[in-house]
């Protein structure tokens, strides 16, 4: 069974800041792809940021030059630091991995993509 957490999400003024981070846990052989994706109130969820294994990184124009993902292996984690926070960044905000959960090295690859329970981000003054 493999959970990821969310935490870090908020109410903050615009122009303000807030990191989000995401854990994995449970039986896990690799982590590859991590992302954070956002669904605002009436709208379809919507890709923030990925990144790779190798650590290339990809965002969507709504928030390039503001935010900023990361991920520590060692840790299990992946983060998204929000910079220059607007009030259309609005949004529950969730975690996304593909993880390998085999058991052993020789054993066959068991990659599913996982989902976090999301953590409300809300910009208002």
């Amino acid at each position: 069974q493999v959970q990821l957490v969310e935490s870090g999400g908020g109410l903050v003024q615009p122009g303000g800041s807030l990191q989000l981070s995401c854990a994995a846990s449970g039986r896990i052989f690799r982590i590859y792809g991590m992302g954070w994706y956002r669904q605002a109130p009436g709208k379809q969820r919507e890709l923030v940021a990925t990144i790779t294994m190798s650590n290339i990184v990809d965002y969507a124009d709504s928030v390039k030059g503001r935010f900023t993902i990361s991920r520590d292996n060692a840790k299990n984690t992946v983060y998204l630091q929000m910079n220059s926070l607007k009030p259309e960044d609005t949004a529950v905000y969730f975690c996304n991995a593909r993880i390998d959960t085999r058991a052993t090295q020789l054993a066959y690859a068991v990659v599913n993509e996982y989902w976090g329970q999301g953590t409300q981000v809300t910009v208002s003054s």
